[in-house]
């Protein structure tokens, strides 16, 4: 055989044999693995129960475990039962040397478990806590690994439900922070050390919706609580939301506004017109409180006033007022009538009176007799007559002083009181004080609903800015 085929013939077997050294190794490393497990895991060589040693494998410190977290969503805020709802990715890790392994040259980087009875497990729970559960589809989101020098990694996604008491004075302007608080159920400090992992231990979803909030920040702490059982380890994340007030101001503050302004039409409307008023005023009246106890039943009974009760209260006074004001204008009107109706019979009776003495009188002249003498008083007195000064006083003449222009008098008079005729509100009879309310109230009811909102929204946005 040629030399040019031995060669080739050494160099295909060789081919050959490095081939099948490499799936013989690739099997060999997954066979590893299983070796390795069993080798740390197996019956009678770990404990689960018994927690790791401390630092540096002293069993007198407290094991720690460093916790980080990633957000995925906040579904919903719920003011009424003051709780909210989170799905997160919670993760723990702390050092366990008896899983310490052989990473086999460093290509084993980590062996992952899927059942976490396995290993020991720090005993950390929810303190406000209202519901929770796993995820389990398609399979339970949860894994554990174990690193070459020790290490453990948790790794869990779930849901909770948890409890967020609130102060709703300055709703729906306010801010409310939201804790996540997490505990050690059993193991006090002298065990086990809750501590934030450095760095970022806190990671929110990029673009993170809200319906009706915003979250504006969050702060990491710690929260050791103290019982007669000892103390435990206890981390806490603040998340601060602040309230979307555009939602509220289209659905609350501008009806009630418009509700408020149509209440005033009344004032325009003829004092005549009792069904048109009075159809006006109730209905504004009732949308009015129906908004109101709308608004009140999604929020919790609180003590307090809140900054939507002062103001639903006052645009519910509003309304009120211009259906009390119709109702004073009309009796106004029924007092004018009747002082109206008195005054045309007095008059009645006085004409009478005078037509019976001028007759009276008549008839006196015509049975007195015609040779009867009149005593005829001088004309002219004397100058020192005092009977002459005493009248010369009576018929003096008293001039006052010109009374200065009142500009709110003028003002009102430029409107009329009747259609037909141009007459001013401050004469006497049926439209002097009925029409005199009406336009008063024209000019002082949006005048104090303008300064009740500068005082409200200076207020409330003032007290705002102090919390932030």
């Amino acid at each position: 055989m040629a030399p040019g085929h031995y060669f080739w013939a050494i160099f295909y077997f060789a081919c050959l044999c490095s081939a099948s050294l490499a799936n013989n190794a690739k099997v060999n490393f997954r066979e590893k693995e299983k070796k390795i497990l069993d080798q740390i895991l197996g019956a009678g060589k770990y404990d689960a129960r018994i927690r790791p040693s401390g630092i540096n494998g002293t069993d007198l410190e407290a094991t720690q475990v460093f916790v980080n977290m990633f957000l995925r969503s906040i579904s919903k805020i719920d003011d009424y039962k003051m709780e909210y709802s989170v799905q997160l990715t919670f993760r723990e890790q702390w050092l366990d040397e008896r899983l310490k392994f052989d990473d086999i040259g460093g290509r084993l980087k980590y062996l992952t478990l899927t059942e976490a009875n396995r290993v020991w497990m720090p005993d950390l729970f929810f303190s406000n806590e209202k519901e929770g559960h796993f995820h389990n589809i398609i399979m339970p989101n949860v894994y554990i690994r174990i690193f070459p020098y020790g290490s453990v990694l948790y790794s869990i996604r779930i849901s909770l439900t948890l409890a967020c008491p609130m102060n709703l004075k300055l709703y729906p302007l306010d801010r409310q922070v939201c804790s996540l608080r997490m505990a050690s159920y059993g193991w006090t400090t002298a065990d086990l050390v809750f501590l934030w992992k450095e760095g970022d231990p806190v990671q929110v979803v990029k673009n993170l919706h809200l319906p009706r909030f915003t979250l504006e920040k969050f702060l990491t702490d710690y929260c050791n609580s103290k019982t007669n059982t000892g103390e435990y380890s206890c981390l806490k994340v603040d998340l601060l939301f602040k309230r979307e007030f555009s939602y509220y101001l289209i659905q609350i503050y501008i009806p009630c506004c418009m509700l408020v302004i149509v209440s005033w039409v009344s004032f325009w409307l003829d004092q005549g017109a009792v069904p048109a008023r009075v159809s006006l005023g109730v209905t504004t009246l009732l949308t009015m409180a129906t908004q109101t106890s709308g608004i009140n039943a999604s929020l919790p009974p609180v003590s307090y006033t809140k900054a939507i009760d002062v103001w639903t209260g006052v645009c519910l006074t509003f309304v009120f007022g211009a259906l009390l004001e119709f109702a004073l204008v009309n009796y106004a009107s029924r007092s004018a009538d009747r002082a109206a109706d008195m005054h045309r019979e007095n008059m009645k009776k006085k004409r009478r009176e005078l037509e019976q003495a001028s007759l009276d009188a008549a008839s006196d002249l015509l049975d007195t007799d015609s040779n009867a003498t009149f005593a005829m008083k001088p004309l002219v007195r004397h100058p020192g007559d005092p009977l002459a000064l005493e009248k010369l006083r009576q018929c003096e003449v008293h001039m006052q002083a010109p009374k200065r222009p009142n500009c709110c008098r003028s003002w009102l008079a430029k409107f009329p009181t009747s259609p037909l005729k141009k007459v001013p509100c401050f004469g006497r009879g049926k439209c002097s004080r009925s029409k005199r309310i009406d336009v008063i109230s024209r000019i002082t009811f949006p005048l104090v609903f303008a300064l009740f909102n500068l005082v409200y929204w200076s207020t409330y946005l003032f007290r705002e800015e102090e919390e932030e």
